[in-house]
């Protein structure tokens, strides 16, 4: 269990240093073999060979004068080759437009790069860097290139002697077990592992945001935003198995990953009265990875509404009436003919920026199995009542009135077990409760803790969440769909100001060596109070309504946020407490808060007794002291529940 920080320097992957091996290779004027990635048929599948006779070839043997990059890097250099990665290619795509992102994952990519004047410099060594369930990891690979014919089968530049995508592909491949594991997959995970993005699967199917401007506008803002803090953004259309990669009438090809390269709104009309009348229309723009084959509809690339934008505008957009896999929607149709989006972005974390900036958290967590149900840390999902609190447990608090929260939940890469028949992904999800506000141990029933949101359970490597939540404490659960499921998880969340978020691992208060003097807790409470009615306006300044609620005797209390000018407040405040004399009662007083003075409104005494009912009840407000039999105007509506089994709440 740990929490890391996303910028660390890379770890060596098989523990092979790139410098080292490179270092050796030179001194014995020897090109490199990798042994940890050997030339074999186990390099390339488990289950599936390719269509020929593979030769493994050094760029040399392929090209003349091959190179890393040939004139720059960029998202029109790759075309697909044999495998059915195009959601790799579509990854590759986007990382190729954003420089910061490829220049860490080709690391000194100058030094890495052919010097045609100094070939005695050259080793047949590369290295490329991938972030893996929390780290960078430094994998290296040899040159040697699957072909067949002399051509490259798998991931390949249009120009015939650049070789970056072939090579970053091998080196993906080699952390994946093999180019096999590599057919089938999702873009939204490849660019993660290219970034340390947040990824965040849209179904665009099931939201229908076509049939919904105001969403779709929503929609449109969100993807912008994304992609103008240089996020990336990936789409395809869900195809049954015997439709994909086929080609639809609009051009589109389903069960295939298209990169977005652009998200603008254009401005309509000629000269200045395009400027006058400042009327725009949505439009995104993507690549094919294929390299050819484009949507045929309205604002593809030869279509008559491109004459509705002036010729400056057109320019600027770099409109090309070529078969290049690039082209232009509207907005509305990539929401109406496009099943699946996957937006990653790029959570900024840094002090130092003028953009906003988020507190991180990043937890790796494992579901375990054991006998014990206490320890038991696999438990399945909500529909499983009597296990689901067996799993992992993580406390965050929200400290603004309100705060914008994301949470990240992904289980650790499945692709390198493809090759032993057990590559799937497990089904997970997780639950977010708003819990007691002064909670520091395990839960172990929901009795008023409130389900604030579940994700849905999908066999997906990540499932993200985006709420916005009140101030309070909050749970997060993760877990797997069934029971008993084994797996590991990261758990990445995100606030505007530290969230404090934190596993709990302690069922109950611990037992000291002080504990015989001091006591030890025999029972615990819940109460929850949801709000009072019919209070008494105190003075002509309105004030602000608050709760307390009190265990005199633990000397801990939990007050609520306040609620303001109102005489009927609803406070939805939860408290817990371990009592060591349960026959000393429970307090729950009401106040008016204002700047003179706050004013006392009348009070609840709670026996907390085991036999109490545990049904909600509406209690009248009392005076406090001596006079605590005499009524006050109101009443307060709350629920309490005790028990003398400590793991019981």
């Amino acid at each position: 269990m740990g929490v890391r920080t996303m910028f660390s320097t890379a770890t060596s992957y098989k523990n092979q240093h790139y410098s080292e091996l490179k270092r050796k290779c030179l001194e014995d004027k020897e090109l490199f073999e990798d042994p940890e990635f050997p030339i074999t048929n186990a390099s390339l599948f488990y289950r599936k060979p390719p269509p020929g006779m593979v030769e493994w070839k050094r760029p040399r043997e392929i090209s003349d004068g091959p190179h890393l990059f040939v004139e720059g890097i960029s998202s029109h250099d790759l075309n697909q080759g044999l495998l059915g990665n195009c959601w790799f290619v579509a990854a590759c795509s986007c990382l190729a437009l954003k420089p910061d992102l490829w220049q860490k994952v080709i690391p000194d990519w100058k030094e890495q790069e052919w010097d045609s004047k100094h070939l005695e410099n050259y080793a047949g060594i590369f290295h490329f860097q991938f972030w893996v369930f929390g780290e960078w990891v430094d994998v290296v690979v040899d040159d040697r290139l699957p072909s067949i014919n002399g051509e490259l089968i798998y991931c390949h530049s249009k120009v015939k002697n650049e070789f970056w995508s072939a090579l970053l592909e091998k080196a993906y491949a080699k952390l994946s077990g093999c180019y096999e594991s590599l057919d089938g997959g999702n873009t939204g995970d490849a660019v993660v592992d290219f970034s340390g993005a947040v990824a965040e699967a849209i179904n665009l199917e099931a939201e229908a945001f076509h049939k919904d401007q105001g969403r779709m506008d929503k929609l449109f803002e969100d993807l912008f935003k994304v992609y103008d803090r240089d996020g990336i953004i990936s789409c395809s259309i869900k195809a049954s198995p015997s439709e994909i990669e086929a080609r639809m009438a609009c051009g589109l090809v389903k069960g295939h990953a298209y990169s977005v390269t652009s998200v603008k709104k254009v401005r309509l009309g000629h000269g200045l009265i395009a400027y006058f009348q400042n009327e725009t229309i949505p439009l995104i723009r993507m690549r094919n990875p294929w390299g050819k084959i484009e949507w045929n509809g309205a604002w593809s690339d030869s279509s008559a509404e491109w004459k509705k934008v002036g010729s400056m505008e057109r320019n600027k957009l770099g409109i090309t009436v070529e078969d290049d896999g690039e082209f232009w929607m509207e907005f509305r149709d990539w929401c109406k003919y496009f099943t699946d989006a996957d937006v990653c972005r790029l959570i900024n974390t840094s002090l130092l920026t003028i953009d906003k900036t988020w507190n991180e958290v990043m937890i790796l967590g494992s579901w375990t199995k054991n006998a014990e149900p206490l320890r038991n840390r696999c438990g399945g999902c909500m529909n499983h009542k009597h296990t689901f609190l067996q799993n992992p447990q993580y406390l965050f608090e929200v400290t603004k009135e309100v705060d914008e929260v994301l949470i990240s939940l992904q289980q650790r890469d499945m692709k390198i077990h493809r090759r032993i028949g057990q590559g799937e992904n497990l089904t997970i999800g997780f639950a977010v409760f708003k819990v007691e506000l002064n909670r520091k141990y395990r839960m172990h029933d929901i009795i008023t803790q409130l389900n604030v949101q579940t994700t849905t359970y999908i066999n997906a490597r990540t499932v993200f969440m985006r709420a916005m939540l009140p101030k309070g404490r909050y749970m997060i659960i993760p877990s797997t769909f069934k029971p008993e499921t084994l797996g590991e998880f990261m758990l990445r969340v995100y606030t505007n100001v530290d969230s404090g978020c934190r596993e709990l691992t302690e069922h109950q208060p611990r037992m000291t060596c002080w504990s015989k003097l001091t006591g030890y807790p025999v029972a615990v409470s819940q109460i929850y109070v949801h709000g009072a009615e019919g209070l008494e306006n105190q003075d002509r300044t309105g004030g602000e309504r608050t709760t307390n609620v009190f265990d005199i005797l633990g000397g801990s209390s939990v007050r609520s946020t306040v609620k303001a000018d109102t005489v009927k407040p609803v406070f939805d405040t939860r408290a817990i407490f371990y009592r060591k004399k349960p026959t000393k009662p429970i307090t729950v007083e009401v106040w008016n808060s204002n700047a003179v003075k706050d004013q006392f409104l009348g009070q609840v005494v709670l026996t907390g007794s085991v036999k109490d009912s545990t049904n909600p009840q509406r209690l009248q407000l009392r005076k406090s002291g001596r006079a605590m039999a005499d009524e006050m105007p109101g009443s307060i509506t709350l629920r309490i529940v005790t028990s003398t089994e400590l793991t019981d709440m």
